[in-house]
Order: C-alpha cells, then sequence, then structure tokens
C-alpha cells in the first residue's frame, strides 16, 4: 500500500504465567527469561523500537513489579503498564483493557513469549507497509513451518492468493500465527475488558473477509519451555553470524 504509516503505538502481551517454563517461572515473569543475553521481551520491544514504535503498553499480572523496574528506565519505545493484577483478561481482554492508551488508529500487537531474528527490512516495517485500511481489520504476521525454532503444534492458517486468511486446522501448507500484527480497534467497539481471546476476532475477521496475513523474513522463535532456550539461542547465534 502505499503512503503506508508506521503505528506508532504497540501492545505487548506480557501478563501470562508461563506455568510450562517453570522452574524457571517460579521466582520470575517469561517476558524476563533471557535468549542470548536478552529477555524475550526486550527481543520484541527492540523490534518496535527498529519499526519506529514510540509507545508500548505492556500487560502484567505474575510478579508485575519486577517487569515494571525493568521497562522503568526503556526510552524507545516508551513503556506504559497496564496492570491487570485483579485478574488475567486474555489476549483481547487485555488489549480491550488498555484501549484507552492504545487510541483510534490502527496499532501493533506483539507477544512477549516469542521473536524473531529479521532477514532484510524489517518484518514490521514490512507489515505496515502491507496493511490496507480499506480491507483489513486485522493483518498478521505468518510464519512458515521451515522458519520456526521450538514450535511444537501444527500450522494455523491457510492465505489466498490475496492475502486473505481462513483457518488451516494443522494443513501441512498452512503458516503459524508468529505472535505479531496490526490490528485496528475498531473491531473492539462494544467490548468490554473481560477474559477474551484474540482468536474471536481473528474468526469474526475471516467471517468478513478482512482478516489478512503477511509470511516473514526470517527466522522466528517461539520459548515455551526451558528445554527451548538452547535451540533458540543457536538460532539466535547462527542469525547474527551470518548477518556478519
Amino acid at each position: 500500500m502505499s503512503g503506508a504509516k508506521i503505528p506508532s503505538v504497540a501492545m505487548v502481551l506480557a501478563a501470562g504465567l508461563g506455568k510450562r517454563m517453570r522452574p524457571i517461572t517460579e521466582t520470575m515473569p517469561k517476558p524476563l527469561v533471557e535468549i542470548s543475553g536478552k529477555t524475550l521481551l526486550d527481543w520484541g520491544l527492540d523490534s518496535l523500537a527498529v519499526a519506529g514504535v514510540e509507545r508500548a503498553v505492556v500487560n502484567v499480572h505474575y510478579l508485575p513489579d519486577q517487569i515494571v523496574a525493568h521497562v522503568a528506565n526503556r526510552k524507545q519505545p516508551h513503556v506504559l503498564i497496564s496492570d491487570e493484577h485483579d485478574g488475567l483478561l486474555d489476549s483481547a481482554g487485555g488489549i480491550v483493557k488498555a484501549l484507552p492508551e492504545l487510541g483510534t488508529a490502527p496499532f501493533y500487537i506483539v507477544n512477549a513469549d516469542t521473536f524473531w531474528i529479521d532477514e532484510g527490512a524489517p518484518n514490521l516495517a514490512r507489515l505496515a507497509l502491507a496493511w490496507d485500511d480499506a480491507r483489513m481489520d486485522i493483518l498478521i504476521m505468518l510464519a512458515a513451518l521451515p522458519q520456526a525454532t521450538g514450535h511444537s503444534g501444527g500450522t494455523d492458517f491457510l492465505v489466498a492468493s490475496d492475502g486473505r486468511l481462513s483457518r488451516a486446522k494443522g494443513a501441512p501448507e498452512g503458516l503459524i500465527y508468529a505472535g505479531a500484527a496490526i490490528i485496528h480497534p475498531r473491531i473492539f467497539e462494544g467490548a468490554t475488558a473481560t477474559p477474551a481471546s484474540l482468536n474471536r476476532y481473528f474468526d469474526q475477521a475471516i467471517s468478513a473477509g478482512r482478516l489478512f496475513g503477511m509470511q516473514m523474513q526470517g527466522s522466528w522463535i517461539t520459548v515455551g519451555t526451558p528445554d527451548a532456550i538452547a535451540p533458540a539461542e543457536a538460532v539466535v547465534k547462527r542469525a547474527l553470524a551470518g548477518a556478519q
């Protein structure tokens, strides 16, 4: 899309309990687990900074004071905290609670437990260039199975020739949701800050023909359990060595 504008705001979903990451997460929240000397949260925030994002809302619930202290001196993006200490709101509910800070323009969402190594142009900038407000309500970043490290499930979406998505239901030719997207806040009109999954909104957008996807370039990494840390660090090492 010509003249596409990079979103200046992002929502970082960081409020999960990280139960599968125990025993590491018995003493720290999962977003502060380090991969190659950088926390999962900072991998995401750094990608947002490279894309030019000025402000990021980070939701917290489990051991929240550690995350608050960690991001306190962050300059770009500037971090605002959305406190969910009263109860987890799931992915969509957390976004709805934060909407007053996210504004009325399209914004990025990023999961705090996945990250990626860009190859070529930054993937979030490419996502913004692909955004078309007239046709889209949600544009998600996708990864092919060979690009993924730490992914134990199947595929999530099938991509039509025009970029529209449908559910893959594990089809081998499908792609994986890579934990990043651009969303227009109009899809949450009338919603309340109660527990709800983004999958509900993905399905609504599919029904309306307004869920689109873009395959990322580079390596995508998800860290769900302690034994996923070593493979993740190996991918980072190879990618950084190849970039030199």
